[in-house]
């Protein structure tokens, strides 16, 4: 069964290997969900870095320039994700491999995202592997490497080798990792915060694995200010109210009820910081006739009350 909350995972350092060409779009989608799960966490859960192999600056396909904080050689950390995007064949050098091998000694987790898992196997860090690559070079990924097991998956963990085929699949596996760090709780909350269910559908970035659990929390969603009863949440996507708690516990850790109720104050949370609505009002948007009973269950969620949180 999955963990809904995590607090004691200690704080990770993810470093990001740039190349020029790079994509702009993955290197977002993989340090925005590290940068908001520190938010919303209240505290330093992840940090980053911009590394490349010389210490100077990479400039992205589209032109965004990103000045390194250091070499790649003078760090170390949790894990380190390579992320090349275009002309990385000719990235793949031995001076590149070397010190990609040498990395794989100081960091826990070897990463490629987008093309990056040609320059791990090109180092050979990812023989007798599963792997993914940007679906695209697939074929010539498997043709090239037959010692790696090649997957036209969106991305693929094989032990301490991690691999992710594009931006999309980037922001779907931060999410995964964080989930698995810090729990099941987190993970739907910034999905919920990047990603609404009409922009998704389920389909880019689910609020959950299961079709049924994705329509649950869609539902629910939608029904924030009146919330509805469990049962009733589970007739409107064709499952039991035991087979829907069933579902739920087994894949986020939590039931149906504290789902909603996180839903409700994630909701909450969101107006205090963002409104001047008063907490009587916000607690009616969120399905709380008391102000007291949402304060007291804010409390219990996120550690403070709303109006703490608000002057802070």
């Amino acid at each position: 069964m999955q963990s809904w909350v995590k607090d004691a995972a200690a704080p990770q350092q993810v470093d990001v290997l740039l190349f020029d060409a790079f994509s702009g779009h993955c290197l977002a989608n993989t340090i925005e969900p590290m940068r908001a799960a520190n938010t919303l966490a209240g505290r330093r859960i992840y940090g980053w870095r911009f590394l490349t192999l010389s210490g100077g600056t990479a400039v992205s396909s589209a032109g965004m320039e990103v000045t390194a904080h250091a070499r790649l050689t003078d760090c170390s950390g949790d894990m380190l994700i390579a992320m090349p995007s275009y002309d990385y064949r000719r990235l793949a050098s031995e001076a590149t491999g070397r010190a990609l091998r040498a990395a794989a000694g100081r960091y826990d987790v070897m990463a490629g995202f987008d093309a990056g898992a040609w320059l791990l196997a090109a180092a050979g860090l990812l023989d007798g592997r599963c792997a993914t690559i940007h679906w695209e070079e697939l074929p010539g990924f498997a043709e090239a490497f037959p010692a790696v097991d090649a997957q036209r998956l969106r991305h693929v963990r094989d032990g301490n080798r991690i691999t992710c085929s594009g931006a999309l699949a980037a922001f779907e596996l931060m999410l995964d990792l964080i989930a698995e760090r810090h729990g099941q709780a987190l993970r739907l909350e910034l999905a919920a915060l990047f990603m609404s269910p009409e922009a998704t559908g389920g389909q880019v970035v689910p609020l959950a694995r299961s079709r049924s659990l994705v329509r649950a929390i869609e539902v629910m969603q939608a029904n924030l200010e009146e919330p509805l009863t469990i049962g009733t949440v589970a007739r409107r996507v064709g499952r039991s109210q035991k087979d829907l708690e069933a579902r739920m516990k087994a894949e986020l850790g939590a039931s149906p009820q504290v789902v909603y109720r996180r839903l409700r104050l994630i909701q909450a949370r969101k107006l205090v910081l963002e409104t001047p609505l008063a907490v009587a009002e916000i607690a009616l948007r969120c399905g709380y006739e008391d102000p007291s009973a949402m304060t007291r269950a804010f409390r219990r969620e996120f550690g403070t009350t709303p109006q703490k949180l608000r002057r802070g």
